[in-house]
């Protein structure tokens, strides 16, 4: 893990957020967090415990019930060109859309509205896609395209409006290893002067890159640059611990008292 941000400025501030999707069942309840400038914080914790929710609250795309939440200062809203975003799956409806349109939809903030996208903002937008190595489909049919594929254009849209935070909900669950590892590193160059706030239920593959962790299961089990065993175990409730393979280390839930595997 690399060292924290060196600015103290909060760029997302939670205080006592509380937020779900039917009342009187919380998904995250009481959740206290700042992120700081040119943080890249690593979400972690158990499926269903309310990791995307979270992130759905920062981008303002769900309103808490409790608490509040600065996004750059203001509500979160009002920071929509400033952020970027990579869902964690794709929609299932389908449109008449190619890759280069669904990435200059990510330079929005320069062009203003749809449609008067120049040469300046295509060509910013080719330069993500042959970052991401989709460069060649750039004109093909976002229908037409592999899980993995489409998850690279969304990336390429995100990096494309230049966000001073970019959030990722689980961004490389469908490229290939080696994508993952490319995807990483151009992550930590772009950290030099961009927030990063992602979502990962496989921290031991980003630790040479994050500087902050989050462990959340409802509530906000620990936050900060390291994280104990224990207090990941108790948010998944059950053993953790990290093995590596192939040089890279991965995390393993252990047995529980009745001797299963979680």
């Amino acid at each position: 893990m690399k060292e924290g941000p060196a600015s103290q400025e909060k760029v997302i501030r939670l205080e006592d957020v509380t937020a779900g999707y039917q009342r009187g069942k919380p998904v995250i309840d009481g959740i206290d967090l700042e992120v700081c400038r040119n943080d890249f914080l690593a979400v972690i914790g158990p499926n269903g415990g309310g990791k995307s929710t979270l992130i759905k609250v920062i981008l303002g795309l769900l309103e808490p019930w409790h608490g509040t939440v600065e996004v750059l200062g203001g509500p979160p809203g009002q920071a929509w060109g400033e952020v970027g975003y990579v869902p964690q799956v794709m929609p299932e409806e389908t449109f008449p859309i190619t890759v280069m349109d669904v990435v200059l939809m990510g330079r929005l903030k320069s062009a203003g509205r749809p449609g008067w996208f120049g040469g300046k903002d295509r060509r910013r937008a080719m330069e993500d896609l042959e970052r991401l190595d989709v460069a060649d489909l750039a004109y093909t049919d976002m229908n037409s395209l592999s899980g993995g594929q489409k998850q690279r254009v969304l990336i390429a849209r995100a990096l494309a409006g230049d966000p001073e935070i970019l959030m990722l909900d689980e961004p490389v669950a469908s490229v290939d290893h080696e994508t993952q590892e490319s995807f990483f590193n151009l992550l930590a160059r772009m950290n030099e002067n961009m927030t990063i706030v992602m979502v990962t239920h496989d921290v031991g593959a980003v630790s040479s890159h994050i500087k902050s962790i989050a462990c959340i299961n409802r509530l906000l089990v620990s936050h900060g640059d390291t994280i104990s065993q224990e207090t990941v175990s108790r948010a998944y409730g059950c053993p953790f611990e990290l093995i590596s393979h192939g040089g890279v280390p991965h995390r393993v839930l252990g047995r529980n008292d009745e001797g299963s595997r979680r």
